[in-house]
């Protein structure tokens, strides 16, 4: 375990100040995050730090303080160099949004542990693999479509489509039965609840998720199948020593919650902005070569996360932003507020569906880069075109007063979003 010695606190002030240490400065740190979430709203503190104080000590609800990443180019030295480590959280009072400590499974480890568990999945999230899946996503999606026009104007978009296609896809990569998603879908929440769950509900969510996927696993071996935790099931069988049986599991459960959850929610978040902002919706209808920049554009404007959290710790001494972090220090990234940094983005608090320079951190960096970036990137892509394509008279089905939006999570998103077309 990395010793964490007295952290530094830097102050309101110049570069000069970057370089003080708790010693000089007894400011408690501001409780983080700073406001509760507001829609899609990003809280206007992070354009004040990004411009005055781009790393800061914050205080978590729980676990101990932490150095906060605001700016692009900083969140990114946090995320991709090696001398920040996810492991060498274990063991520490971890910053968090939850009293529980969860194994975070794969996002808890470094190379080369990370990298042993990483590419037993990444095969089935190539970007020529993704393609494949397109015709039978493009399917499903209109398939879907269908059912809400059935439904009839108000129709819930979330019911009708958001939710049942990441996870109809999903389950058809991994191999698990989709006549189970009302199960697996619920536990999920255990994966992104902060304060929705109670402590035990969580963990009761959790253990029923995994034995779940046990369960299918043992399946395979028994009836070896076409999917992917077939594949992982002969690589574990075939090297006891490469895999666990608790890694296989956990890697299943992961990329099961995590190969659906935020897709789920970016579907309705996206389309509730394209509605919402002048024009957007009736240009990306009349310009459809626009829908793969738009996607890339709509990842970097909305802000997913209603906190940050997975701290990596500093393995050594090292100067983030002009303030020095020390060894055993944590700190923890905005990728909202670096996708909206001035440095970086033109005009970054307008939605802009011609971009052309994109360098976004919506599916993170690094290591730990999402793994289904391309999938989810196909899924948004496919949706937005269909929806497009069938209801270009698409708009709100409420006044939007009347939206409700989850809680207690840490990815923002509507409970439901009524439209008409």
């Amino acid at each position: 375990m990395i010793p964490g010695p007295a952290s530094p606190w830097r102050g309101a002030g110049n570069d000069r100040e970057s370089s003080l240490t708790a010693a000089t400065h007894a400011t408690i740190p501001p409780r983080y995050p700073f406001s509760a979430p507001d829609r899609l709203t990003l809280d206007p503190r992070y354009a004040q730090l990004r411009r005055d104080e781009p790393l800061i000590r914050v205080r978590l609800p729980f676990g101990e303080p932490v150095w906060l990443a605001t700016r692009h180019a900083d969140v990114k030295t946090v995320l991709g160099d090696a001398r920040f480590s996810r492991a060498a959280a274990e063991g520490r009072d971890e910053p968090r949004n939850t009293e529980r400590q969860v194994q975070t499974g794969i996002l808890g480890l470094d190379p080369p542990e990370h990298t042993r568990l990483r590419r037993l999945a990444a095969k089935a999230f190539t970007a020529r693999r993704v393609e494949q899946l397109r015709p039978r996503t493009r399917a499903v999606a209109h398939e879907l479509v269908d059912g809400l026009i059935a439904a009839g104007a108000p129709a819930d978009l979330v019911e009708h489509v958001a939710t049942p296609l990441p996870i109809r896809v999903i389950c058809d990569l991994l191999g698990v039965p989709v006549t189970d998603q009302d199960r697996f879908h619920t536990w999920a929440e255990a994966i992104v609840s902060t304060t929705s769950l109670s402590d035990e509900q969580a963990q009761r969510y959790l253990d029923n998720l995994f034995e779940y996927i046990g369960g299918l696993i043992a399946q395979r071996r028994r009836d070896p199948a076409d999917d992917l935790l077939t594949a992982m099931v002969e690589a574990r069988d075939a090297d006891a020593d490469r895999l666990t049986e608790e890694e296989v599991v956990r890697l299943a459960a992961g990329l099961l919650a995590a190969g659906h959850e935020t897709t789920v929610t970016q579907i309705p978040n996206f389309v509730y902005v394209l509605l919402t902002e002048a024009g957007a919706w009736a240009r990306l209808c009349r310009e459809p070569e626009l829908l793969p920049g738009a996607v890339e554009e709509l990842m970097r404007f909305v802000p997913l996360g209603a906190t940050a959290g997975f701290p990596r710790y500093a393995l050594e001494d090292v100067t983030v932003g002009g303030v020095l972090v020390r060894a055993g220090e944590p700190v923890i990234v905005s990728i909202a507020s670096a996708n909206r940094d001035e440095r970086v983005f033109a005009d970054p608090d307008t939605l802009d569906l011609s971009r052309e320079t994109n360098p976004h951190v919506g599916f993170g960096h690094g290591v730990h880069h999402c793994i289904g970036a391309q999938l989810a990137r196909m899924e948004l892509q496919v949706v937005l075109e269909t929806l497009a394509q069938r209801l270009p008279g698409l708009r709100l089905g409420v006044p939007e007063a009347e939206l409700s939006w989850k809680s207690g999570l840490l990815v923002r998103g509507l409970t439901a979003l009524p439209v008409s077309w």
